[in-house]
């Protein structure tokens, strides 16, 4: 469903400022396949994901979604393929518009624009079964403003509404990272449900150790630009936060600096 081949990605370059962001990143993804990214903040996460999207063009490289070569493609020819889900949760909902028309949109995005009247009991009825899967009671309430909901409710929408359509790949950018321990528990739930459910393909980031290690079937290490542990199956069920602290030094050559991933 996705493959990345010798993905190279420098900013400022020529510059006091040149950073090498991504040096030559290789990842094959098969559908169906639920990655974890963990890595150092700089390490080239959320790098990788923008590539993906492409936020900005890669200096070399090609990246394939689903057999189409998009590497050359601009953002929004590329919406089509992507679902995407950020950190900050006001950042995927129009806040002063009701859930059902927020759902709506998601619904019609990339469809002709018409005169048609709006929303219908089908849709409505589709938009409450899709809601259910949150467990969060919004299925009851349909026409409450996006911008009464707590931060977690409009990120779990969010969510429901970048998988609306089922895209190819989804791309959740630490999407959990801004909830309270209790709410992100939920919302890592309802994404279980959702991309199990619909046969997904995604790559989540995370810098809670213990959530890569529970969520998905592959999980990604990167460091410096580089993937340097991929692991899977019954290896990835069976390992402990000792274990992963232990790759990176191992594999990185040094000691896994990041207070905030530790701490988690």
């Amino acid at each position: 469903m996705l493959k990345l081949i010798g993905i190279k990605k420098t900013f400022n370059p020529g510059t006091v400022n040149e950073k090498q962001a991504l040096c030559g990143v290789d990842l094959v993804l098969k559908e169906g396949d639920f990655v974890t990214v963990i890595g150092g903040n700089g390490a080239g996460k959320s790098t990788t994901l923008n590539a993906i999207a492409g936020v900005w063009p890669v200096d070399e490289g090609e990246i394939i979604i689903d057999g189409v070569n998009v590497t050359r493609l601009p953002e929004y020819r590329r919406a089509k393929y992507l679902g995407r889900v950020f950190q900050d949760p006001m950042t995927g909902t129009a806040a002063s518009m009701q859930i059902e028309e927020n759902l709506a949109l998601a619904s019609r995005r990339g469809l002709r624009r018409t005169l048609k009247s709006g929303i219908n009991a089908a849709e409505r009825e589709r938009y409450r079964d899709r809601l259910k899967i949150l467990d969060l009671g919004l299925e009851d309430r349909l026409t409450a403003k996006v911008g009464l909901l707590s931060g977690g409710q409009r990120q779990a929408l969010t969510l429901l509404m970048a998988t609306l359509k089922k895209p190819k790949l989804l791309l959740l950018d630490e999407h959990t990272a801004a909830l309270d321990p209790k709410t992100a528990a939920k919302v890592l739930e309802a994404t279980d449900k959702i991309i199990a459910g619909d046969n997904l393909t995604a790559i989540m980031i995370t810098h809670n150790m213990k959530d890569a290690i529970a969520h998905g079937n592959r999980l990604i290490m990167m460091h410096e630009g580089r993937i340097i542990y991929d692991v899977s199956g019954e290896e990835k069920k069976n390992l402990k936060v000792s274990d992963l602290l232990q790759k990176f030094e191992q594999a990185s050559g040094g000691e896994f600096a990041n207070d905030r991933m530790m701490l988690a």
